[in-house]
């Protein structure tokens, strides 16, 4: 257990990529064929199978896959859509670019996913959607959002970003509300660089999220400069630039080949974090239940200035000064500007996501940390809080 600088800079959330990612991008390159064509069906095909999914569509973003979810679902100018109010600003600017109203609900303490009761109470004639985002990778509790949905008719879109190996109670992530939407961004368990993933259960929703992530085109219009010649296609709806590139999706092929061993990896970094962190004045993140399936996405401590004489600002920095990168997941929705002015949020109607996300540090968490890494981190979490306990 080290505390003092290290040589070499820890990047927080950096991907592990092998040899067979790259021999595959070559091959890509090598082919001629750079955009939206084969090995993006092949990914999609693969990442349908590992979820037990009905339809998959491989988009450039989850971003898109929320945008397109939504429009696809329906929802449009004068709904209202619920979610949380600890969430990355794209799921709120996805409601926002369909012309609906986001309606937001608080947090509970231990899970950081948002609170079931509270969408009920939230709820008006205009309510026509809910977005549950599975926090750091823990589920939701989606028997009771499913049941809410139910009962008043409701569409289930889940944000499965943090959420890709997430099962609950033997159903994964994304399977469970009509869409499931996913990120295989730079940071995430999965990555093709940019990118995600719609996951619905009715084809003709699957074959509406793949013509509107293409311009509105006709189906396969990306087989148009193919070896069996010019194939003409029709702009059919009003779309948008959202697909994947073959590029991308040679990257995702292989990622999604190791999954399953990045998977164990990082819950076990998890567990020596929990370890590690057991005797000191921070909260640490709740462990999944029997039954839950954690994806392990982040590990976010929460950091108690008060107990501990350091504020979250001054531990980030000194995390720095030791060449350790860190994170913050994240400032609730309603502390950012643009919310405020535009809905009037203010984060004193959300408590609990403006207490957790005002103390909230994520460390760095990756398949790729080495024992040493992990030691690293909690080295110098440790003699940063006994420095600050000792002024």
């Amino acid at each position: 257990m080290n505390g003092s600088r290290r040589e070499n800079f820890l990047v927080f959330g950096k991907p592990v990529l092998e040899e067979a990612e790259i021999e595959e991008v070559v091959d890509t390159l090598r082919s001629g064929w750079l955009g939206t064509g084969p090995k993006t069906t092949r990914f999609e095909n693969a990442f349908k199978e590992y979820k037990n999914a009905s339809h998959a569509v491989a988009v450039n973003s989850c971003t898109a896959a929320l945008h397109l979810s939504l429009l696809v679902a329906g929802i449009g100018p004068g709904d209202e859509v619920i979610t949380t109010a600890m969430t990355f600003c794209a799921t709120i600017n996805a409601i926002i670019y369909v012309g609906a109203t986001p309606v937001l609900v608080d947090i509970d303490s231990v899970t950081c996913n948002l609170d079931p009761e509270q969408v009920v109470a939230r709820m008006t004639e205009r309510t026509r959607a809910i977005v549950p985002v599975h926090f750091g990778g823990y589920p939701c509790d989606m028997e009771r959002l499913e049941q809410i949905a139910h009962q008043y008719g409701l569409i289930l879109i889940e944000d499965c970003a943090h959420a890709i190996e997430t099962e609950y109670y033997g159903r994964k992530a994304g399977t469970i509300g009509a869409f499931g939407c996913f990120s295989f961004y730079v940071t995430k368990n999965l990555t093709t660089g940019e990118g995600g993933m719609v996951l619905t259960r009715r084809p003709e929703d699957a074959e509406r999220v793949r013509t509107l992530a293409l311009h509105g085109l006709s189906q396969d219009a990306w087989k148009r400069f193919g070896n069996e010649g010019f194939k003409p296609y029709q702009v059919i709806d009003l779309g948008y630039k959202y697909n994947m590139t073959d590029i991308q999706a040679a990257l995702g092929i292989h990622q999604l080949r190791r999954i399953e061993r990045n998977w164990q990896r990082r819950r076990q970094i998890w567990s020596i974090y929990q370890e590690g962190f057991a005797s000191c004045p921070v909260g640490r993140p709740a462990d999944p239940p029997s039954g839950i399936r954690h994806g392990y996405h982040l590990y976010a401590l929460q950091w108690d200035e008060q107990r501990i004489g350091m504020s979250r600002v001054e531990f980030l920095h000194a995390m720095r000064m030791r060449n350790i990168g860190t994170s913050v997941h994240y400032q609730s929705i309603p502390c950012h500007p643009y919310y405020q002015d535009r809905f009037g949020w203010s984060p004193e109607e959300y408590p609990v996501a403006a207490r957790m996300s005002g103390t909230t540090v994520s460390l760095p968490m990756s398949a790729g940390l080495s024992d040493q890494d992990v030691w690293d981190v909690i080295g110098a979490v440790r003699q940063i809080i006994a420095e600050a306990s000792a002024c």
